[in-house]
């Protein structure tokens, strides 16, 4: 049995919230480099150059990258052999969004957090979205996506009909990216989950959208889906050209015979992601 300290916890995830927020992955850069390097001459191109230099920027003067610092969205997964010292806290939740809070201010993040309906400012930046996920592993990790609403707010789900099969699930992720257009800042990057139950499919989604990057079993359906995607000429900011999205993948999961849920997260060009592993 391993124990872990909330105070471990709510440091770790503190730094982690300023990272997630300064800097992108690694493979990320690469797909934005690459679509500079392609995308012919013209505003779209200037777009690409302008992103790649507010990088530069965020990372040499410790800035945020973008000024929506997003929703933090969490993925916990806990092993069976690990216990958390809870201290004055009640929950693992109630410690992953101290943590939140604490880098938010560390970080200088905009407070974006709203309840939803009186639109009350928590002015914390907390809570995030914590979803805890049991592992047969002997580990304890933390996953933080920082997920911006311009994107966000495209994002569409669909209770399709069993019997439409594969094209249908291809037509609503075309349909729903021509719909976005350019108000999810492309070039976009896509995590499509598909199967399960109305809710699965969304979190698979977002669970596909933090895979970017990795190695995926749909690696083939993903590449001829990215190649129709980008033939809808949207483009950079949306002035046209060849790269309307960078990445997409796909999750999957069984679902009940009479249901064909599917689900597509989007994200604008800073797709902020990372982990920490205790």
């Amino acid at each position: 049995m391993r124990k872990i300290s909330y105070k471990k916890i709510i440091g770790e995830v503190e730094d982690l919230v300023v990272k997630v927020s300064r800097y992108i992955p690694d493979d990320v850069r690469q797909h934005i480099r690459r679509a500079y390097l392609s995308e012919p001459q013209g505003l779209g191109k200037k777009y690409l150059s302008i992103i790649l230099e507010n990088l530069n920027t965020a990372e040499k003067d410790k800035l945020p990258i973008c000024q929506d610092t997003g929703l933090a969205v969490f993925f916990v997964e806990a092993g069976p052999d690990v216990v958390i010292e809870t201290g004055r806290y009640k929950t693992l939740e109630d410690i992953i969004n101290e943590g939140l809070r604490r880098g938010s201010i560390k970080g200088h993040l905009r407070s974006s957090v709203v309840s939803p309906v009186e639109r009350k400012n928590t002015k914390t930046n907390s809570p995030g979205v914590v979803h805890l996920i049991p592992s047969n592993k002997g580990v304890f990790r933390v996953g933080l996506i920082a997920k911006g609403f311009g994107s966000e707010n495209t994002s569409k789900i669909a209770m399709l009909n069993p019997t439409d099969g594969k094209k249908a699930v291809e037509d609503f992720i075309l349909d729903t990216i021509k719909l976005a257009d350019a108000l999810p800042c492309p070039p976009i990057f896509i995590g499509a989950g598909i199967g399960g139950s109305f809710e699965k499919a969304a979190l698979l989604s977002k669970l596909a959208l933090c895979n970017i990057g990795q190695k995926s079993e749909h690696r083939r359906w993903e590449k001829e889906l990215l190649k129709k995607i980008n033939l809808l000429n949207i483009g950079p900011a949306g002035l046209s050209g060849k790269n309307t999205a960078l990445d997409i993948r796909i999750e999957t999961a069984p679902t009940h015979i009479a249901g064909l849920p599917v689900a597509i997260n989007i994200s604008c060009w800073a797709h902020r992601y990372g982990k920490i592993e205790l």
